[in-house]
């Protein structure tokens, strides 16, 4: 079995050689063939005399530069089709990982037909979680995704368990509304049927649709805790950013038009005019690039 790990880098050499590394160290699995499909959203040519080093590392060069996370990581997911991966893991360059992650992968619902995607555990990396209210022997216990929950009647996507401390509450392997992309595990067989990740939202819900899109074709979503990984939140795009606002506007007026019901797409675009009079200049340039269909790394990303 080969399972194949896809990461994007961005200006974030550091991040992204460390979770490289802590793949390459996962403890082996027999009968299993782990490669690391690394592709460089930022040209960086120090970057690329790194992954050298790892014989498990594919470098992949973006042509184009910063394509954008969607198109950067089907450019991951391209290659490891072509090269015979059974089961694709996106995976977050800012992300640390166990030395289990491989066995726990391999272990989990995601070799069963019925099951499209599995998602796992995921907790704030020591030092990068919402709030300062934790104690010491807290840090690295605190959930960033339990779980994922939609509301249609918003449009907005939440993670179960988000701030709260692990005590063993969420402990069962169970359906979800869908897995985050910052592990998202995938057989290459439902991606075949399905297709891979939309590039018009170049960055947020670009898993949610493709979510979407595999529990349409009839695989379940599952979330199995044994998988755990910890994230240093935002590394990339930073909460509350320009960017973050912007991405988040478009790609939920595009995620809502295409599958909530024609009573929430009208209050979304009730929402959007006002916020187009309103909203701050970020706002206003998303939802015009929204009605213009400037999608993709839209006007905002040069």
């Amino acid at each position: 079995m080969k399972l194949g790990f896809v990461v994007v880098n961005y200006h974030s050499d550091a991040d992204t050689l460390s979770i490289i590394s802590d793949v390459v160290s996962c403890e082996k699995v027999e009968n299993v063939e782990v490669k690391i499909f690394a592709v460089d959203n930022s040209k960086s040519k120090d970057f690329e005399s790194e992954t050298k080093k790892f014989k498990e590392v594919v470098y992949i060069e973006s042509k184009k530069g910063n394509i954008g996370f969607a198109a950067g990581n089907n450019l991951g997911i391209k290659r490891a089709l072509k090269d015979g991966v059974d089961i694709i893991c996106l995976i977050n360059n800012d992300t640390q990982a166990p030395k289990d992650l491989v066995r726990r992968i391999i272990e989990s619902p995601i070799t069963q037909n019925a099951v499209g995607v599995v998602g796992g555990l995921i907790y704030f990396a020591p030092g990068f979680e919402y709030h300062d209210k934790y104690q010491k022997s807290d840090k690295g216990k605190v959930i960033w995704y339990a779980g994922g929950i939609l509301d249609w009647n918003n449009v907005y996507g939440s993670h179960r368990g988000v701030d709260e401390v692990d005590k063993g509450q969420y402990s069962s392997i169970e359906n979800t509304d869908f897995v985050t992309g910052c592990l998202f595990i995938v057989r290459a067989n439902v991606l075949k049927n399905v297709g891979l990740l939309n590039e018009d939202y170049c960055l947020y819900h670009e898993d949610t649709d493709l979510n979407l899109r595999i529990k349409a074709a009839g695989y379940k979503l599952i979330i199995d805790p044994r998988i755990k990984i910890w994230h240093k939140v935002a590394q990339s795009s930073g909460i509350g950013s320009p960017l973050n606002d912007y991405f988040l506007t478009r790609n939920r007026l595009l995620l809502g038009m295409k599958y909530a019901s024609l009573r929430t797409k009208l209050a979304l675009l009730r929402e959007a005019f006002r916020k187009l009079f309103a909203g701050t200049p970020t706002q206003k340039q998303a939802i015009r690039d929204f009605l213009f269909h400037r999608l993709g790394k839209g006007s905002f990303l040069k």
